[in-house]
């Protein structure tokens, strides 16, 4: 008995471990990171697996989320030691075989359940979005949905790009860049000095070991992020350039077709 309530007590340690994440990854997001930036971090800080020198300072040089990565690194320590305590309990004293494969096949499909929950997409969007509502309820983190306001669908994301050696971005300033004709806007970037420029101008030059905060359609954010700086790279560009024009009059042309059928619609109407 004693061991199969230690085998629960290490899943509900477990399945707590996804619910304080995914608070975590929440709140996070809701001071500036990009989910998937606040998911990774979280669960770095909660399995003391650490950032890269640039993330740390992200997290250091912001209040609020220096806050929550200290209350994960005190719930880790703490829940290790309860699931240290839990193995003990679970299989201690088993007196034969049989109890001990019992026991482990609980744990391991208890494991595989919980595991399944934190991959679940359902079970995600429905913790965040109850997450949300009592953070902004109960706290006063920044809870704005930059996600609706930036109408972020439709492969259409807010991302971080690091600028290194040789890419196609280094030592150019953004207009000579015209990431705007690809449809890339550049909405901030982060100098490894740590200097913050914000909506930065057209004559802001981009050095290697920037982070550029970038909202654009993922799969032109992936290719400029492997663009090197040679003939080919210049090629990318204005094949970027084209598609995103090509792109452009297809919307164009759509939008001008809703409008001939509303025009005829409202014609019938009257």
């Amino acid at each position: 008995m004693l061991g199969l309530v230690g085998i629960l007590a290490l899943l509900i340690v477990l399945g707590l471990s996804l619910v304080i994440t995914r608070i975590a990854s929440t709140a996070l997001s809701l001071t500036g990171l990009s989910y998937e930036a606040a998911k990774f971090q979280a669960r770095s800080a909660f399995t003391g697996t650490g950032f890269t020198t640039s993330e740390a300072e992200n997290i250091v040089n912001h209040p609020v989320r220096r806050r929550i990565v200290m209350i994960l690194m005190i719930l880790r320590s703490a829940g290790l030691v309860t699931i240290v305590i839990s193995l003990i309990l679970s299989f201690a004293n088993t007196a034969d075989q049989v109890t001990l494969v019992t026991r482990l096949a609980i744990l391991i499909g208890g494991v595989v359940i919980v595991g399944l929950l934190a991959k679940s997409r359902i079970v995600d969007r429905f913790l965040k979005k109850i997450i949300s509502r009592l953070l902004e309820r109960w706290t006063d983190i920044d809870t704005r949905d930059y996600a609706n306001l930036l109408h972020l669908s439709d492969e259409y994301v807010v991302t971080e790009l690091q600028v290194k050696h040789g890419d196609w971005l280094e030592e150019k300033d953004l207009k000579t860049c015209n990431l705007i004709a690809e449809g890339i806007i550049v909405l901030g970037i982060q100098r490894r000095s740590g200097e913050y420029i914000g909506a930065p101008s057209g004559n802001t030059s981009v050095y290697s070991g920037d982070i550029l905060l970038l909202y654009g359609k993922s799969k032109a954010i992936r290719n400029l992020d492997i663009r090197r700086s040679d003939e080919e790279g210049e090629q990318a560009h204005q094949q970027a350039v084209s598609e995103h024009r090509k792109n452009k009059r297809e919307q164009n042309r759509k939008e001008k077709n809703r409008e001939k059928a509303e025009l005829q619609r409202n014609s019938v109407t009257r």
